[in-house]
C-alpha cells in the first residue's frame, strides 16, 4: 500500500509568505488612503486665526500703523526648507522588478518550494522595483515661510530654489516669493 501524505512546508517559506501578504495589505491600505499621514490639508478656521494686534503682542513685535496699511502682501522670510518628493511610478519598475525577482526565486528550492519562491521573488521584486523607480524620479520642492507684516504666516512651495534669503524683505504675489527692493 502506498501512503499519500502532504509534504510539510518549511517554516521560512511560511514566514516569507506571511510577510509578503502583510506588506501587500499595508501597501494597498496606504495607496487607498486608509492609513494616516503626516500631511495636513486643514485651512485656518476661525478658532485658529488670531488678530494681528494679539499676535504681535504675543511675539513682542510692535509695528507702526502706517506700515500695516502700506503693503498687504509684504513680509520677511522666516525659513526656507528643502523637501524631497518621491516621483510618480509608472509601473515599469514594478514589472521589471517582478520579472527579475521571479527569475531569481525560480533558482531556489524544488517542487512546491520552487513555485513558492518564484511567487515570493516576483512579489518582492515588484515592490522593490516600484520603490526604485520612485527614487530615480524624485524631485525637490522649496518651502518658504514668510511672516507677513500683519503678523500672520504664509508658506509658499516652489519647484525652483528661491532667490531670497532668511531675514530678507519680500512680497508674496500669486504664490511666489519676490524680493522687495
Amino acid at each position: 500500500m502506498e501512503a499519500t501524505g502532504f509534504k510539510k512546508i518549511h517554516p521560512l517559506v511560511l514566514g516569507a509568505a506571511a510577510s509578503v501578504i502583510i506588506v501587500s495589505l499595508v501597501g494597498a491600505a496606504a495607496i487607498g488612503g486608509l492609513l494616516p499621514n503626516a500631511r495636513s490639508d486643514k485651512t485656518d478656521s476661525p478658532a485658529q486665526t488670531s488678530t494681528p494686534a494679539a499676535d504681535s503682542a504675543r511675539h513682542g513685535v510692535t509695528r507702526p500703523a502706517a506700515r500695516e496699511s502700506a503693503c498687504a502682501t509684504c513680509g520677511t522670510v522666516e525659513s526656507i526648507h528643502t523637501v524631497e518628493l518621491k516621483g510618480n511610478a509608472t509601473g515599469l519598475g514594478a514589472v521589471a522588478g517582478g520579472v527579475t525577482g521571479a527569475v531569481v526565486g525560480n533558482q531556489i528550492g524544488r517542487g512546491n518550494g520552487n513555485t513558492a519562491m518564484t511567487i515570493l521573488g516576483a512579489a518582492g521584486g515588484a515592490l522593490a522595483g516600484n520603490e526604485i523607480e520612485k527614487n530615480v524620479k524624485k524631485h525637490y520642492s522649496y518651502r518658504v515661510t514668510v511672516r507677513m507684516d500683519d503678523g500672520s504666516f504664509r508658506t509658499v512651495s516652489q519647484s525652483s530654489a528661491p532667490a531670497v534669503a532668511v531675514g530678507e524683505r519680500v512680497r508674496v504675489v500669486n504664490g511666489t516669493v519676490i524680493a522687495r527692493s
